[in-house]
């Protein structure tokens, strides 16, 4: 069993004790606590020491991938010579490219990759997650043909366009060498993050396993909920079944019958669902189908990027969890105010769903956002854009309200905050700051230690994992 103890950490302001961690649970709080032989101890000197910090949507395996992509959007790419000249900067191999805005080149097709690099298979993805861009080298490597989600001219040739089609380019491309989730997991570690909610649709069951083999061998230590696994999938400790995520197509008009029948399934199994909602009209049908058919209690909107205020109130009367991202602000704040300016006011909204009564939690998006939870405290916290326009102040919160946010368990988002108490896991997060300071100006560089499942997966230190 291992053994660790956190002396003098802040547990509540003006409070300091030492927590004492045996295998991967709190056994002991107290002051002057005495380090047993063969112990581990990490001194938190006054800092803070809370529960690990919980990420409830993210895309492990596109964060991964994301380490070797190419940028292929604003800030560093934004215009089309810029866009030629990082393609063909690539190394050996096929081209993945990642954060795509049509500002930088106008809406790509695989004629308009081939004038940038047309001797190698290129694959570019759109900022929002749902389009990948192909020249016609990997349109013909990947034999595109009919398949769903593929677009096709007036002659029935793929143009080059793939909308939410992830599962059909695992399926064709494959994972001969999968991508590094050690380096994922340490730095969500650095981050004091020691729970994610892969929100990744779908998943196969070769993509499970190797989650949960990263998982079960130490690469991701943090706990996982997976929403696109199968109900009943077999998984090891600290891997969990989430709500079933529901991926709706965001390039055609909301399919009310279809979302329906996809609800109804997912509740016949007792599984609360987890419903894709980035325009009014697929927030709309969405509330229209929960309305009907009944909720679960962990019945969930991913986004919820554009709600009117006159939805607001349906919203309230059906109750689902709003899973939100506010880092969204910070990053795209500008674009979208180029973009929507009619729509300005209704964008990522946090205050006002919290004061309709409604449970509402952070999380990153990551890689289509930053995946540091400091970051997203301070968006929520300032609504700022790049370019210092503050956007929507009205639904500032507060970085505190945003942490007990991240501070809610996995399977019940937006519920009440986790807390050191014994018998509670043994995931946490060691600031060298006290907490009221940390929360004026939250940064990731505050976090000195985290700890999963009792052992120190991170410490700044050292910057390495245990």
């Amino acid at each position: 069993m291992t053994a660790l103890l956190v002396r003098g950490g802040e547990l509540v302001p003006g409070r300091i004790a030492d927590v004492r961690c045996g295998g991967d649970r709190i056994v002991e709080i107290a002051p002057g606590l005495r380090p047993r032989p063969g112990e581990t101890v990490v001194d938190a000197d006054g800092g803070a020491v809370l529960p690990g910090l919980h990420d409830h949507h993210l895309h492990l395996l596109s964060l991964a991938a994301a380490v070797t992509s190419m940028r292929c959007g604003p800030p560093e790419v934004i215009d089309h010579s810029g866009l030629s000249q990082t393609l063909r900067a690539a190394p050996p191999g096929w081209v993945r490219g990642i954060g795509y805005h049509e500002s930088v080149a106008g809406s790509l097709d695989r004629f308009a990759l081939d004038r940038m690099v047309a001797d190698r298979p290129v694959r570019v993805q759109h900022r929002s997650g749902a389009l990948w861009m192909l020249n016609s080298r990997a349109v013909a490597e990947l034999w595109l043909g009919n398949e769903p989600g593929v677009e096709r001219d007036d002659e029935g040739r793929p143009t080059g366009r793939m909308w939410r089609a992830d599962a059909l380019l695992r399926e064709r491309l494959g994972t001969p060498h999968p991508p590094d989730l050690s380096a994922v997991g340490h730095r969500l570690s650095a981050l004091g993050i020691t729970g994610v909610t892969d929100a990744t649709p779908d998943l196969d069951g070769d993509t499970v396993g190797l989650l949960a083999s990263a998982a079960a061998g130490g690469e991701l230590p943090q706990r996982l909920q997976l929403l696109g696994a199968p109900t009943g999938a077999p998984l090891p400790p600290r891997v969990t079944v989430g709500p079933s995520k529901i991926l709706p197509p965001d390039h055609e008009p909301p399919d009310w019958a279809a979302l329906r029948a996809k609800v109804l399934a997912a509740h016949a199994q007792d599984r609360p669902v987890a419903i894709h909602a980035v325009t009014r009209e697929s927030l709309v049908v969405a509330l229209a189908v929960l309305r009907e058919v009944g909720t679960l209690p962990e019945d969930r909107i991913e986004h919820a990027a554009v709600v009117g205020q006159d939805l607001l109130p349906l919203l309230a009367e059906i109750g689902p969890v709003v899973v939100t991202q506010p880092g969204f602000i910070a990053e795209r704040g500008d674009q979208y105010r180029r973009d929507l300016p009619a729509a300005i006011a209704d964008l990522y909204r946090y205050a006002s769903l919290l004061g309709a009564g409604l449970r509402v939690a952070p999380s990153s998006d990551a890689p289509f956002a930053s995946e540091d939870p400091w970051r997203t405290m301070a968006a929520a916290l300032q609504r700022r854009t790049t370019e210092g326009v503050v956007f929507g102040a009205a639904e500032r919160v507060a970085a505190g309200q945003v942490l007990d946010g991240l501070l809610a368990p996995l399977e019940r988002p937006g519920g009440g905050r986790r807390r050191i108490e014994i018998g509670a896991p043994a995931d946490l997060c060691v600031l060298r700051v006290p907490l009221d300071e940390a929360l004026r100006d939250p940064d990731a560089r505050l976090v000195g230690a985290t700890v999963c499942a009792g052992r120190v997966a991170y410490h700044a230190e050292s910057g390495q994992v245990s």
